[in-house]
């Protein structure tokens, strides 16, 4: 069960993220949370390094949000022709916040809990849409032509949810 009140929270960032995007396309939120216990910059100062310095190149049609459970990106997506093509700079962000928990660990951040990635959408029906598509751990390789497809799958399907 979503709480109401995070789910209001959510509609409005998503809402408004939206209106500052050009043309029609659909808006998903892909998020690194962590399993349990905090990744954010106070308790992972290691790998926030690592990320703050990618940051530097935001892939386009994205923001990073900070959440005491993780990032979150905010993904506008302009679909043609039924085919749904993620861009290289977003798959390389998310591949380089795993790496970078590994990394951060290796230099002594102390939370080691999994990071999961997750793909959340409020349709046209504002109806909330999760799914959970993968599990990391700190010393899991990170592949990502992996989380390309899994990403992509993922967004696709919650997208066909109307």
């Amino acid at each position: 069960m979503v709480d109401e009140h995070w789910l209001a929270g959510f509609r409005h960032t998503v809402g408004d993220f939206q209106r500052r995007q050009p043309g029609n396309g659909h808006v998903v939120s892909v998020k690194v949370r962590v399993e349990s216990g905090c990744f954010h910059r106070e308790h992972s100062p290691e790998a926030y390094k690592i990320i703050e310095a990618r940051l530097r190149r935001p892939p386009n049609h994205a923001e990073v949000i900070e959440h005491e459970s993780g990032p979150e990106l905010l993904l506008y997506l302009a679909v043609t022709a039924g085919a749904l093509s993620l861009a290289k700079s977003v798959i390389e962000l998310i591949t380089e916040i795993f790496k970078a928990r590994a990394a951060g660990i290796k230099n002594g951040d102390h939370p080691r809990d999994p990071l999961v990635l997750i793909v959340r959408r409020v349709d046209e029906k504002n109806e909330y849409h999760e799914e959970v598509i993968l599990r990391v751990g700190h010393t899991d390789a990170v592949d990502s032509g992996a989380i390309e497809k899994e990403l992509t799958a993922a967004i696709q399907g919650i997208l066909n949810r109307r």
